[in-house]
């Protein structure tokens, strides 16, 4: 029987393979993770809600961050890619990097197939350990189904939304996301 040992590697080595990357990997403790390519719904989906939430709070202290910032997990040592981030204030860089931040309250991932279960357990789990962290938002991409996550006392509240009709209150930044605007322009395949 033939093992094979991976190599695990450091933070910084990791941060010098990703700033000359054509593609974008997650880095979990040492291992080096590509991340898929997405679709043009799922690039459509959190487009849309990264630009709605940015004019929406165009003159608040709350700003949207797109999918290109890397946020850092402390207590797991985790690197990700968030398809959209909200925060209050200034952003907290980790270690004065303007590529990674550490302070997100408010964090959505649009679903896919392969990342589905990552997100809503792995990563839910990860992003709970961050202080700021707030609500969490999971977008599919097959079908008008939104699940909000919101931080209580007691724990986490779970909102489904479904169809066209409907909005999302998110609580902590005081706006309105319309589902029809999240989905604005996206396709479904009739089954």
């Amino acid at each position: 029987m033939v093992s094979t040992i991976k190599h695990r590697y450091t933070l910084d080595e990791y941060r010098a393979i990703e700033e000359k990357a054509a593609g974008r990997s997650e880095y979990r403790d040492g291992e080096i993770v590509p991340i898929p390519g997405g679709t043009l719904k799922h690039s459509r989906i959190g487009g849309n809600i990264f630009a709605f939430l940015k004019f929406l709070l165009r003159d608040t202290q709350f700003e949207p961050i797109n999918s290109d910032l890397r946020l850092w997990i402390p207590e797991y040592r985790r690197g990700v890619y968030p398809d959209v981030m909200v925060f209050d204030g200034e952003p907290q860089l980790n270690e004065g990097r303007s590529d990674e931040v550490l302070n997100p309250t408010v964090i959505v991932e649009v679903l896919s197939h392969t990342t589905a279960d990552y997100d809503r357990q792995h990563k839910f789990r990860m992003y709970r350990s961050i202080p700021s962290f707030s609500e969490y938002l999971l977008v599919e991409q097959d079908e008008l189904f939104v699940e909000r996550y919101t931080k209580q006392t007691q724990g986490w509240l779970l909102s489904d939304f479904k169809g066209l009709e409907g909005s999302i209150s998110l609580e902590l930044v005081g706006v309105e996301l319309p589902m029809a605007e999240i989905y604005r322009g996206v396709v479904f395949e009739c089954s």
